[in-house]
Protein backbone atom coordinates (compact mmCIF):
# COMPACT_ATOMS: atom_id res chain seq x y z
CA UNK A 1 0.00 0.00 0.00
CA UNK A 2 1.97 2.97 -1.23
CA UNK A 3 0.14 5.59 0.84
CA UNK A 4 2.45 8.47 -0.07
CA UNK A 5 1.41 8.28 -3.70
CA UNK A 6 -2.19 8.29 -2.61
CA UNK A 7 -1.73 11.29 -0.31
CA UNK A 8 -0.25 13.29 -3.19
CA UNK A 9 -3.19 12.40 -5.38
CA UNK A 10 -5.88 12.57 -2.73
CA UNK A 11 -7.11 16.13 -3.25
CA UNK A 12 -7.39 15.70 -7.00
CA UNK A 13 -8.90 12.24 -6.55
CA UNK A 14 -11.58 13.41 -4.14
CA UNK A 15 -12.53 16.28 -6.46
CA UNK A 16 -12.92 13.77 -9.27
CA UNK A 17 -15.09 11.56 -7.08
CA UNK A 18 -17.33 14.42 -6.08
CA UNK A 19 -18.12 14.99 -9.71
CA UNK A 20 -19.50 11.46 -9.95
CA UNK A 21 -22.57 9.88 -8.42
CA UNK A 22 -20.86 7.53 -5.98
CA UNK A 23 -22.59 5.58 -3.25
CA UNK A 24 -22.09 7.14 0.17
CA UNK A 25 -22.07 3.81 1.98
CA UNK A 26 -23.17 0.17 1.78
CA UNK A 27 -26.23 -0.51 3.88
CA UNK A 28 -26.27 -3.46 6.29
CA UNK A 29 -29.36 -4.59 4.40
CA UNK A 30 -27.51 -4.73 1.06
CA UNK A 31 -27.72 -7.92 -0.97
CA UNK A 32 -24.03 -8.79 -0.63
CA UNK A 33 -24.38 -8.51 3.15
CA UNK A 34 -27.57 -10.47 3.77
CA UNK A 35 -27.23 -13.26 1.22
CA UNK A 36 -25.55 -16.59 2.19
CA UNK A 37 -21.84 -16.04 2.83
CA UNK A 38 -20.50 -19.46 1.94
CA UNK A 39 -19.58 -19.88 -1.73
CA UNK A 40 -19.29 -23.43 -3.04
CA UNK A 41 -19.49 -24.84 -6.56
CA UNK A 42 -20.00 -21.41 -8.08
CA UNK A 43 -22.85 -20.12 -5.92
CA UNK A 44 -23.68 -18.65 -2.53
CA UNK A 45 -24.99 -21.32 -0.16
CA UNK A 46 -25.91 -21.66 3.48
CA UNK A 47 -23.78 -24.14 5.44
CA UNK A 48 -25.30 -27.53 6.18
CA UNK A 49 -24.22 -27.11 9.79
CA UNK A 50 -27.22 -25.71 11.68
CA UNK A 51 -25.92 -25.93 15.25
CA UNK A 52 -27.19 -22.73 16.88
CA UNK A 53 -24.25 -22.76 19.25
CA UNK A 54 -21.92 -22.32 16.27
CA UNK A 55 -23.18 -18.95 15.09
CA UNK A 56 -21.46 -15.61 15.44
CA UNK A 57 -22.56 -12.00 15.15
CA UNK A 58 -21.24 -9.76 12.40
CA UNK A 59 -20.82 -6.31 13.94
CA UNK A 60 -20.19 -3.02 12.15
CA UNK A 61 -17.00 -1.50 13.64
CA UNK A 62 -18.19 2.02 12.78
CA UNK A 63 -21.52 1.85 14.60
CA UNK A 64 -21.25 -1.17 16.89
CA UNK A 65 -24.55 -2.49 15.53
CA UNK A 66 -25.14 -6.16 14.79
CA UNK A 67 -25.46 -6.49 11.03
CA UNK A 68 -26.50 -10.14 10.96
CA UNK A 69 -25.87 -13.57 12.43
CA UNK A 70 -23.54 -15.92 10.54
CA UNK A 71 -23.58 -19.70 10.78
CA UNK A 72 -20.18 -21.38 11.08
CA UNK A 73 -19.30 -24.12 8.63
CA UNK A 74 -18.95 -27.59 10.12
CA UNK A 75 -17.11 -30.74 9.20
CA UNK A 76 -19.52 -31.72 6.43
CA UNK A 77 -19.21 -28.27 4.88
CA UNK A 78 -15.42 -28.52 4.87
CA UNK A 79 -15.58 -32.01 3.37
CA UNK A 80 -17.87 -30.81 0.60
CA UNK A 81 -15.77 -27.73 -0.23
CA UNK A 82 -12.54 -29.74 -0.32
CA UNK A 83 -14.13 -32.49 -2.41
CA UNK A 84 -15.48 -29.98 -4.93
CA UNK A 85 -12.09 -28.26 -5.07
CA UNK A 86 -10.42 -31.64 -5.71
CA UNK A 87 -12.76 -32.39 -8.58
CA UNK A 88 -12.28 -28.93 -10.10
CA UNK A 89 -8.50 -29.35 -9.82
CA UNK A 90 -8.50 -32.09 -12.46
CA UNK A 91 -9.55 -29.72 -15.22
CA UNK A 92 -8.18 -26.40 -13.94
CA UNK A 93 -4.66 -27.78 -13.53
CA UNK A 94 -4.71 -28.95 -17.16
CA UNK A 95 -5.73 -25.60 -18.61
CA UNK A 96 -2.81 -23.72 -20.11
CA UNK A 97 -1.11 -21.08 -17.99
CA UNK A 98 -2.04 -18.52 -20.63
CA UNK A 99 -5.75 -19.29 -20.25
CA UNK A 100 -5.51 -19.22 -16.46
CA UNK A 101 -3.81 -15.85 -16.73
CA UNK A 102 -6.63 -14.53 -18.93
CA UNK A 103 -9.15 -15.36 -16.20
CA UNK A 104 -7.12 -13.51 -13.58
CA UNK A 105 -6.62 -10.47 -15.79
CA UNK A 106 -10.34 -10.35 -16.51
CA UNK A 107 -11.06 -10.57 -12.78
CA UNK A 108 -8.77 -7.57 -12.20
CA UNK A 109 -10.71 -5.63 -14.83
CA UNK A 110 -14.03 -6.45 -13.13
CA UNK A 111 -12.66 -5.42 -9.73
CA UNK A 112 -11.67 -2.02 -11.09
CA UNK A 113 -15.15 -1.58 -12.52
CA UNK A 114 -16.75 -2.43 -9.17
CA UNK A 115 -14.11 -0.80 -6.97
CA UNK A 116 -16.45 1.66 -5.25
CA UNK A 117 -18.95 -1.02 -4.25
CA UNK A 118 -16.14 -3.25 -3.00
CA UNK A 119 -14.49 -0.40 -1.10
CA UNK A 120 -17.75 0.65 0.58
CA UNK A 121 -18.42 -2.97 1.58
CA UNK A 122 -14.88 -3.18 2.96
CA UNK A 123 -15.60 -0.07 5.06
CA UNK A 124 -18.75 -1.67 6.48
CA UNK A 125 -16.73 -4.80 7.29
CA UNK A 126 -13.59 -3.19 8.76
CA UNK A 127 -14.32 0.39 9.84
CA UNK A 128 -11.32 1.76 7.92
CA UNK A 129 -11.59 5.13 6.12
CA UNK A 130 -13.03 4.97 2.61
CA UNK A 131 -9.91 6.38 0.94
CA UNK A 132 -7.83 3.55 2.43
CA UNK A 133 -10.39 0.97 1.35
CA UNK A 134 -10.37 2.34 -2.20
CA UNK A 135 -6.63 2.11 -2.35
CA UNK A 136 -6.69 -1.45 -0.98
CA UNK A 137 -9.14 -2.58 -3.65
CA UNK A 138 -7.15 -1.00 -6.47
CA UNK A 139 -4.00 -2.64 -5.13
CA UNK A 140 -5.72 -6.02 -5.14
CA UNK A 141 -6.72 -5.55 -8.77
CA UNK A 142 -3.07 -4.84 -9.56
CA UNK A 143 -1.93 -7.96 -7.70
CA UNK A 144 -4.40 -10.23 -9.48
CA UNK A 145 -3.46 -8.71 -12.84
CA UNK A 146 0.22 -9.19 -11.99
CA UNK A 147 -0.18 -12.91 -11.35
CA UNK A 148 -2.37 -13.20 -14.43
CA UNK A 149 0.53 -11.90 -16.48
CA UNK A 150 3.14 -13.93 -14.61
CA UNK A 151 1.37 -17.28 -14.93
CA UNK A 152 2.68 -18.08 -18.40
CA UNK A 153 6.31 -17.40 -17.46
CA UNK A 154 6.42 -19.71 -14.45
CA UNK A 155 8.12 -22.62 -16.17
CA UNK A 156 10.74 -25.25 -15.55
CA UNK A 157 14.28 -25.52 -16.91
CA UNK A 158 16.08 -27.50 -19.62
CA UNK A 159 19.52 -28.99 -18.92
CA UNK A 160 21.76 -30.46 -21.61
CA UNK A 161 23.78 -33.41 -20.29
CA UNK A 162 26.60 -35.65 -21.56
CA UNK A 163 26.32 -37.79 -24.71
CA UNK A 164 23.17 -36.13 -26.00
CA UNK A 165 21.15 -36.85 -22.86
CA UNK A 166 19.13 -34.12 -21.25
CA UNK A 167 16.81 -33.33 -18.37
CA UNK A 168 14.02 -30.88 -17.82
CA UNK A 169 11.91 -29.72 -14.93
CA UNK A 170 8.19 -29.00 -14.84
CA UNK A 171 6.36 -26.74 -12.42
CA UNK A 172 3.13 -28.40 -11.28
CA UNK A 173 0.40 -27.26 -8.88
CA UNK A 174 0.37 -28.52 -5.31
CA UNK A 175 -3.33 -29.37 -5.38
CA UNK A 176 -6.05 -28.03 -3.12
CA UNK A 177 -4.92 -25.02 -1.08
CA UNK A 178 -6.56 -23.99 2.17
CA UNK A 179 -6.40 -20.29 2.98
CA UNK A 180 -7.21 -18.41 6.19
CA UNK A 181 -7.24 -14.61 6.16
CA UNK A 182 -6.97 -11.92 8.82
CA UNK A 183 -9.50 -9.16 9.48
CA UNK A 184 -7.39 -6.06 8.86
CA UNK A 185 -7.22 -6.43 5.05
CA UNK A 186 -9.95 -8.95 4.15
CA UNK A 187 -10.15 -8.41 0.38
CA UNK A 188 -6.38 -8.21 0.14
CA UNK A 189 -5.97 -11.47 2.04
CA UNK A 190 -8.28 -13.29 -0.34
CA UNK A 191 -6.62 -11.71 -3.39
CA UNK A 192 -2.99 -12.14 -2.33
CA UNK A 193 -3.55 -15.81 -1.52
CA UNK A 194 -5.91 -16.89 -4.28
CA UNK A 195 -4.33 -15.23 -7.33
CA UNK A 196 -0.89 -16.92 -7.17
CA UNK A 197 -2.54 -20.21 -6.17
CA UNK A 198 -4.90 -20.11 -9.15
CA UNK A 199 -2.15 -18.92 -11.49
CA UNK A 200 -0.20 -22.10 -10.70
CA UNK A 201 -3.21 -24.32 -11.40
CA UNK A 202 -4.29 -24.99 -7.82
CA UNK A 203 -7.81 -24.72 -6.47
CA UNK A 204 -8.62 -23.13 -3.12
CA UNK A 205 -10.89 -23.28 -0.09
CA UNK A 206 -10.66 -19.91 1.66
CA UNK A 207 -11.88 -18.95 5.13
CA UNK A 208 -11.98 -15.21 5.87
CA UNK A 209 -11.89 -13.89 9.41
CA UNK A 210 -15.29 -14.13 11.13
CA UNK A 211 -14.95 -10.40 11.87
CA UNK A 212 -14.82 -9.52 8.14
CA UNK A 213 -16.59 -12.16 6.04
CA UNK A 214 -18.16 -10.08 3.27
CA UNK A 215 -15.74 -9.26 0.48
CA UNK A 216 -14.12 -12.69 0.01
CA UNK A 217 -17.48 -13.93 -1.26
CA UNK A 218 -17.68 -10.99 -3.65
CA UNK A 219 -14.23 -11.94 -4.97
CA UNK A 220 -15.50 -15.47 -5.57
CA UNK A 221 -18.40 -14.08 -7.63
CA UNK A 222 -15.99 -11.88 -9.59
CA UNK A 223 -13.77 -14.88 -10.37
CA UNK A 224 -16.78 -16.75 -11.72
CA UNK A 225 -17.81 -13.78 -13.85
CA UNK A 226 -14.26 -13.68 -15.19
CA UNK A 227 -14.50 -17.29 -16.34
CA UNK A 228 -13.11 -19.29 -13.43
CA UNK A 229 -14.74 -22.74 -13.48
CA UNK A 230 -17.08 -23.59 -10.61
CA UNK A 231 -15.35 -25.19 -7.66
CA UNK A 232 -11.93 -23.62 -8.22
CA UNK A 233 -12.36 -20.96 -5.51
CA UNK A 234 -14.66 -21.77 -2.62
CA UNK A 235 -15.36 -19.69 0.49
CA UNK A 236 -16.39 -21.05 3.87
CA UNK A 237 -17.25 -19.00 6.94
CA UNK A 238 -16.50 -19.85 10.52
CA UNK A 239 -14.59 -19.23 13.70
CA UNK A 240 -11.68 -21.10 15.28
CA UNK A 241 -13.13 -24.60 14.99
CA UNK A 242 -13.78 -24.15 11.27
CA UNK A 243 -10.18 -23.07 10.74
CA UNK A 244 -8.93 -26.09 12.65
CA UNK A 245 -11.05 -28.42 10.53
CA UNK A 246 -9.70 -26.86 7.35
CA UNK A 247 -6.02 -26.89 8.31
CA UNK A 248 -6.15 -30.48 9.55
CA UNK A 249 -8.18 -31.83 6.61
CA UNK A 250 -6.43 -34.68 4.81
CA UNK A 251 -7.61 -33.38 1.44
CA UNK A 252 -5.72 -30.09 1.78
CA UNK A 253 -2.26 -30.05 0.19
CA UNK A 254 -1.11 -26.64 1.41
CA UNK A 255 -2.20 -24.08 3.98
CA UNK A 256 -1.61 -20.35 3.73
CA UNK A 257 -2.40 -18.27 6.80
CA UNK A 258 -2.14 -14.67 7.95
CA UNK A 259 -2.64 -13.90 11.62
CA UNK A 260 -1.11 -14.29 15.06
CA UNK A 261 1.97 -16.31 16.00
CA UNK A 262 0.09 -18.67 18.38
CA UNK A 263 -2.50 -19.52 15.73
CA UNK A 264 0.18 -19.86 13.06
CA UNK A 265 2.07 -22.27 15.27
CA UNK A 266 -1.05 -24.42 15.70
CA UNK A 267 -1.67 -24.45 11.95
CA UNK A 268 1.93 -25.46 11.32
CA UNK A 269 1.53 -28.27 13.84
CA UNK A 270 -1.66 -29.47 12.13
CA UNK A 271 0.05 -29.37 8.74
CA UNK A 272 3.01 -31.35 10.04
CA UNK A 273 0.84 -34.41 10.60
CA UNK A 274 0.18 -34.75 6.87
CA UNK A 275 3.44 -33.07 5.74
CA UNK A 276 1.47 -30.25 4.13
CA UNK A 277 3.15 -27.26 2.53
CA UNK A 278 2.60 -24.10 4.57
CA UNK A 279 2.97 -20.34 4.18
CA UNK A 280 2.64 -18.19 7.30
CA UNK A 281 2.50 -14.39 7.51
CA UNK A 282 2.47 -13.66 11.22
CA UNK A 283 3.07 -10.87 13.69
CA UNK A 284 5.62 -8.14 13.97
CA UNK A 285 7.16 -5.56 16.27
CA UNK A 286 9.08 -3.72 13.64
CA UNK A 287 11.76 -1.06 14.23
CA UNK A 288 12.07 2.29 12.48
CA UNK A 289 15.45 4.02 12.90
CA UNK A 290 15.59 7.78 12.35
CA UNK A 291 19.04 9.37 12.15
CA UNK A 292 19.76 13.04 12.82
CA UNK A 293 20.77 13.68 9.20
CA UNK A 294 17.33 12.67 7.88
CA UNK A 295 14.90 14.96 6.11
CA UNK A 296 12.86 15.38 9.27
CA UNK A 297 9.47 16.16 7.73
CA UNK A 298 9.73 12.98 5.65
CA UNK A 299 10.76 11.05 8.76
CA UNK A 300 7.69 12.32 10.62
CA UNK A 301 5.42 11.30 7.76
CA UNK A 302 7.15 7.94 7.55
CA UNK A 303 6.67 7.34 11.27
CA UNK A 304 2.97 8.13 10.94
CA UNK A 305 2.59 5.75 8.01
CA UNK A 306 4.45 3.17 10.06
CA UNK A 307 2.01 3.46 12.97
CA UNK A 308 -1.33 5.07 12.18
CA UNK A 309 -2.49 3.54 8.88
CA UNK A 310 -5.63 1.42 9.23
CA UNK A 311 -5.97 2.50 12.90
CA UNK A 312 -2.58 0.91 13.54
CA UNK A 313 -3.94 -2.53 12.70
CA UNK A 314 -1.09 -3.49 10.36
CA UNK A 315 1.28 -6.41 11.03
CA UNK A 316 4.32 -4.68 9.51
CA UNK A 317 3.93 -1.43 11.44
CA UNK A 318 7.16 0.16 12.68
CA UNK A 319 5.93 0.69 16.22
CA UNK A 320 9.40 0.88 17.79
CA UNK A 321 10.59 4.27 16.56
CA UNK A 322 14.27 4.81 17.41
CA UNK A 323 15.14 8.51 17.08
CA UNK A 324 18.70 9.82 17.39
CA UNK A 325 18.78 11.68 20.70
CA UNK A 326 19.90 15.05 19.30
CA UNK A 327 16.72 15.46 17.20
CA UNK A 328 14.08 13.76 19.37
CA UNK A 329 12.57 17.03 20.67
CA UNK A 330 12.02 18.57 17.23
CA UNK A 331 10.83 15.20 15.91
CA UNK A 332 8.18 14.94 18.63
CA UNK A 333 7.10 18.55 18.14
CA UNK A 334 6.48 18.04 14.43
CA UNK A 335 4.95 14.62 14.96
CA UNK A 336 2.44 15.82 17.53
CA UNK A 337 1.41 18.79 15.40
CA UNK A 338 0.78 16.58 12.38
CA UNK A 339 -1.02 13.89 14.38
CA UNK A 340 -3.38 16.48 15.90
CA UNK A 341 -4.56 17.30 12.37
CA UNK A 342 -5.81 13.75 11.77
CA UNK A 343 -9.61 13.55 11.51
CA UNK A 344 -11.38 10.88 13.57
CA UNK A 345 -14.89 10.04 12.45
CA UNK A 346 -17.25 8.31 10.06
CA UNK A 347 -15.18 5.96 7.88
CA UNK A 348 -17.43 6.74 4.90
CA UNK A 349 -16.62 10.46 5.02
CA UNK A 350 -14.02 11.59 2.51
CA UNK A 351 -12.10 13.68 5.06
CA UNK A 352 -11.80 11.01 7.75
CA UNK A 353 -8.24 9.78 8.32
CA UNK A 354 -8.88 7.68 11.45
CA UNK A 355 -11.70 5.17 11.41
CA UNK A 356 -12.96 2.69 13.98
CA UNK A 357 -11.13 -0.11 15.75
CA UNK A 358 -12.34 -3.49 14.55
CA UNK A 359 -14.29 -4.14 17.76
CA UNK A 360 -14.58 -3.41 21.47
CA UNK A 361 -12.24 -6.22 22.46
CA UNK A 362 -9.38 -4.98 20.28
CA UNK A 363 -9.89 -1.38 21.40
CA UNK A 364 -9.71 -2.46 25.03
CA UNK A 365 -6.51 -4.41 24.33
CA UNK A 366 -4.94 -1.28 22.85
CA UNK A 367 -6.05 0.89 25.78
CA UNK A 368 -4.70 -1.68 28.25
CA UNK A 369 -1.27 -1.51 26.59
CA UNK A 370 -1.32 2.29 26.89
CA UNK A 371 -2.30 2.07 30.55
CA UNK A 372 0.48 -0.44 31.18
CA UNK A 373 3.00 1.77 29.38
CA UNK A 374 2.18 4.69 31.68
CA UNK A 375 2.57 2.44 34.71
CA UNK A 376 5.99 1.35 33.44
CA UNK A 377 7.17 4.94 33.03
CA UNK A 378 6.25 5.95 29.47
CA UNK A 379 4.85 9.40 28.84
CA UNK A 380 1.71 9.82 26.71
CA UNK A 381 2.51 12.98 24.76
CA UNK A 382 -0.58 12.70 22.58
CA UNK A 383 -3.76 10.64 22.17
CA UNK A 384 -4.41 7.18 23.48
CA UNK A 385 -8.03 7.78 24.43
CA UNK A 386 -11.42 6.61 23.28
CA UNK A 387 -13.17 9.29 21.24
CA UNK A 388 -16.95 9.53 20.87
CA UNK A 389 -17.67 11.18 17.47
CA UNK A 390 -20.31 13.89 17.29
CA UNK A 391 -22.38 11.75 14.91
CA UNK A 392 -24.71 9.91 17.30
CA UNK A 393 -24.92 6.92 14.95
CA UNK A 394 -21.25 6.23 15.74
CA UNK A 395 -21.51 6.35 19.54
CA UNK A 396 -21.23 2.56 19.92
CA UNK A 397 -18.20 2.27 17.65
CA UNK A 398 -14.73 2.22 19.20
CA UNK A 399 -12.68 5.16 17.98
CA UNK A 400 -9.24 5.73 19.49
CA UNK A 401 -7.02 8.76 19.06
CA UNK A 402 -3.57 7.84 17.68
CA UNK A 403 -1.17 7.51 20.61
CA UNK A 404 2.42 8.76 20.87
CA UNK A 405 4.53 7.47 23.77
CA UNK A 406 7.85 9.07 24.71
CA UNK A 407 10.45 8.12 27.32
CA UNK A 408 10.12 4.47 26.34
CA UNK A 409 12.66 1.74 27.07
CA UNK A 410 13.31 -1.61 25.43
CA UNK A 411 12.07 -3.64 28.40
CA UNK A 412 8.57 -2.13 28.44
CA UNK A 413 5.73 -4.46 27.54
CA UNK A 414 4.37 -2.03 24.95
CA UNK A 415 7.78 -2.00 23.25
CA UNK A 416 8.22 -5.79 23.23
CA UNK A 417 4.73 -7.03 22.31
CA UNK A 418 2.56 -6.46 19.24
CA UNK A 419 -0.24 -4.06 20.19
CA UNK A 420 -2.07 -4.01 16.85
CA UNK A 421 -3.32 -0.50 17.36
CA UNK A 422 -2.19 3.07 16.68
CA UNK A 423 0.41 3.24 19.47
CA UNK A 424 3.86 4.61 18.60
CA UNK A 425 6.69 4.00 21.07
CA UNK A 426 9.47 6.58 20.68
CA UNK A 427 12.92 5.54 21.91
CA UNK A 428 16.25 7.38 21.69
CA UNK A 429 19.71 6.18 20.65
CA UNK A 430 23.19 7.62 20.27
CA UNK A 431 25.07 5.39 17.78
CA UNK A 432 24.26 3.37 14.69
CA UNK A 433 25.65 0.19 16.22
CA UNK A 434 23.44 0.64 19.28
CA UNK A 435 20.33 1.30 17.21
CA UNK A 436 20.77 -1.76 15.01
CA UNK A 437 21.51 -4.03 17.95
CA UNK A 438 18.40 -2.88 19.80
CA UNK A 439 16.28 -3.03 16.64
CA UNK A 440 17.24 -6.69 16.13
CA UNK A 441 16.50 -7.58 19.75
CA UNK A 442 13.07 -9.01 19.00
CA UNK A 443 11.52 -12.42 18.35
CA UNK A 444 9.91 -10.90 15.27
CA UNK A 445 11.46 -9.90 11.97
CA UNK A 446 8.71 -8.81 9.61
CA UNK A 447 9.79 -5.31 8.59
CA UNK A 448 11.97 -2.34 9.47
CA UNK A 449 12.87 1.11 8.26
CA UNK A 450 15.62 3.70 8.26
CA UNK A 451 15.56 7.44 7.54
CA UNK A 452 18.88 9.07 6.64
CA UNK A 453 20.42 11.15 3.87
CA UNK A 454 23.55 8.97 4.02
CA UNK A 455 22.83 6.18 1.55
CA UNK A 456 26.00 4.32 2.47
CA UNK A 457 24.75 4.16 6.04
CA UNK A 458 21.24 3.30 4.84
CA UNK A 459 22.45 0.24 2.90
CA UNK A 460 24.75 -0.78 5.75
CA UNK A 461 21.86 -0.68 8.22
CA UNK A 462 19.60 -2.51 5.76
CA UNK A 463 22.19 -5.26 5.47
CA UNK A 464 22.42 -5.67 9.24
CA UNK A 465 18.69 -5.62 10.01
CA UNK A 466 17.11 -9.04 10.65
CA UNK A 467 13.85 -8.41 8.81
CA UNK A 468 12.11 -9.56 5.63
CA UNK A 469 11.12 -6.11 4.34
CA UNK A 470 13.27 -3.01 4.84
CA UNK A 471 12.25 0.51 3.87
CA UNK A 472 14.80 3.27 3.24
CA UNK A 473 13.32 6.78 3.62
CA UNK A 474 9.77 5.46 3.49
CA UNK A 475 7.53 2.94 5.24
CA UNK A 476 4.68 0.48 4.58
CA UNK A 477 5.23 0.48 0.84
CA UNK A 478 4.10 -2.70 -0.92
CA UNK A 479 4.54 -2.31 -4.69
CA UNK A 480 3.20 -5.25 -6.67
CA UNK A 481 6.04 -7.63 -7.46
CA UNK A 482 8.11 -6.94 -4.33
CA UNK A 483 8.03 -10.04 -2.08
CA UNK A 484 6.55 -9.56 1.39
CA UNK A 485 7.23 -11.77 4.39
CA UNK A 486 9.31 -12.03 7.54
CA UNK A 487 12.22 -13.52 9.41
CA UNK A 488 12.13 -15.31 12.77
CA UNK A 489 8.63 -15.76 14.23
CA UNK A 490 7.12 -13.41 11.65
CA UNK A 491 6.47 -16.27 9.28
CA UNK A 492 7.48 -18.59 6.48
CA UNK A 493 7.33 -17.92 2.75
CA UNK A 494 6.65 -14.77 0.75
CA UNK A 495 3.62 -13.09 -0.79
CA UNK A 496 3.08 -10.43 -3.48
CA UNK A 497 6.13 -11.28 -5.63
CA UNK A 498 7.27 -13.63 -8.37
CA UNK A 499 8.84 -15.83 -5.67
CA UNK A 500 5.35 -16.52 -4.34
CA UNK A 501 4.59 -18.83 -7.26
CA UNK A 502 7.33 -21.17 -6.02
CA UNK A 503 5.35 -21.60 -2.79
CA UNK A 504 2.24 -22.70 -4.72
CA UNK A 505 3.94 -25.19 -7.04
CA UNK A 506 6.25 -28.17 -6.94
CA UNK A 507 9.06 -29.27 -9.26
CA UNK A 508 9.06 -32.48 -11.24
CA UNK A 509 12.45 -33.47 -12.71
CA UNK A 510 12.53 -35.58 -15.87
CA UNK A 511 15.72 -37.32 -17.09
CA UNK A 512 15.87 -38.44 -20.73
CA UNK A 513 18.38 -41.10 -21.80
CA UNK A 514 19.42 -40.96 -25.49
CA UNK A 515 21.78 -43.94 -25.50
CA UNK A 516 21.82 -47.61 -24.53
CA UNK A 517 21.51 -48.19 -20.81
CA UNK A 518 24.90 -48.63 -19.14
CA UNK A 519 24.33 -51.30 -16.50
CA UNK A 520 26.98 -53.34 -14.66
CA UNK A 521 24.55 -56.15 -13.81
Amino acid sequence: MHYQIFFKMKTKYVCTLLSKRLMSSVSPSATQVQQPLNYVRGQRVDPSNQDKNERFSLISPATGEVIREVQSSGGNDIDQAVDISRKALKSWSQISAFERGKVLRKAAEIIRGRSEELARTEVLDTGKPIWEARYDIQGCADTIEYYGGLAVSHNGDFMKLDNGCFAYTVREPLGVVGGIGAWNYPFQMASWKSSPALACGNTMVFKPSPLTPLTAVMLAEIYKEAGLPDGCFNVIQGETTTGQLLSSHSGIDKMTFTGSVPTGSKIMEACAKDIKHVTLELGGKSPLIIFSDCQIDNAVKGAMLANFSNQGQVCSNGTRVFVERKIVDVFLEKLIARTKAMVIGNPNDENTTVGASINKQQAEIVLSYIKGAKQEGANVVYGGERIIPQDVSLKNGYYLSPCILSDCSDDMTVVKEEVFGAVMSVLTFDTEEEAVKRANNSEFGLAGGVFTRDLTRAHRVAGNMEVGSLYINNYNVYPVGVPFGGYKKSGLGRENGADTLDYYSQIKSVYVEMNDVDCPY
